[in-house]
């Protein structure tokens, strides 16, 4: 028996969304093998909520901005199973994702999800405040993550930093970006300001505050405030100290004027 697949696109066209028993019974077949072949001939979308027991046609469903579409509470995503659609929100988000959060975004449970992915070596995860919350893979965003995570706002409310009180997260990104974009001493040393301005106490909250050993932020701290750095070690590229220069301007001097007093003697 012959079964025209176009019979399954009018179907899902008109009802949106179904089941694989009503696929059956649309097509007028007991047979699994038989509407998965005239879907894949279609092509079709699978939900990510339910277990994925709903499809859809690919030109059907209407994704938002963050990628979902959902018809009579049934979640699709462009980015087709739950575990890929976990996976991108983690690798998205400003500050990585706890199981609650992300369910909340989803409207699925992802407790397991989460779990898999992370076992799969495709997410990482961190146990903050008694929870774990889950990051990117990537090194520099997860650290952007874990600073953004990580960053109180009663860190700075102490403070005379201009920063000021509560921390706006459009602030909060602008010195996550300032601060990844220092070299190790200009981290150092950025971290020993900011803690001498919070006083006593400051040298551990910077420290939770940008992911810094303690002892490093009091390194800082001291050379700031003790006249140590290094500042050859801060220059610009290609620049060199007024004295350095001076001292290659005398060298050349002396070269030139020895050459000429060559050229009188051989004269």
């Amino acid at each position: 028996m012959v079964f025209d697949p176009h019979v399954l696109r009018s179907f899902l066209q008109q009802q949106r969304i179904a089941t694989l028993p009503e696929l059956k019974q649309a097509l007028g077949t007991i047979a699994t093998m038989t509407v998965f072949r005239k879907l894949k001939a279609l092509g079709y979308r699978t939900s990510y909520s339910h277990r994925g027991r709903y499809y859809t046609l690919p030109d059907i469903p209407r994704f938002d901005e963050r990628g979902l579409w959902t018809w009579q509470s049934v979640w699709f995503s462009r980015d087709g199973n739950l575990l890929a659609t976990a996976q991108r929100f983690v690798d998205e988000s400003d500050a990585g994702l706890a199981a609650g959060e992300l369910q909340a975004l989803l409207n699925v449970e992802v407790k397991e999800p989460l779990l898999r992915l992370y076992r799969r070596g495709r997410i990482a995860r961190r146990e903050m405040g008694g929870v774990y919350v889950h990051f990117s893979m990537e090194p520099g965003l997860r650290r952007k993550q874990c600073l953004c995570r990580r960053s109180p706002p009663e860190v700075f409310e102490i403070s005379d930093s201009p920063v000021g009180e509560g921390l706006a997260p459009e602030l909060k990104a602008a010195i996550i970006l300032f601060f990844s974009l220092l070299d190790e001493q200009q981290r150092r040393l950025y971290a020993g300001l900011e803690a001498h301005k919070i006083g006593y106490g400051g040298d551990l909250k910077i420290a939770d505050f940008l992911g810094l050993d303690v002892h490093t932020v009091s390194r800082g701290r001291r050379e700031l405030f003790g006249d140590q750095v290094q500042r050859d070690r801060i220059r610009c590229e290609g620049g060199a100290s007024r004295a350095a220069e001076k001292k290659r301007r005398k060298s050349s001097n002396a070269l030139r004027s020895c050459s000429s007093t060559k050229r009188l003697a051989i004269r």
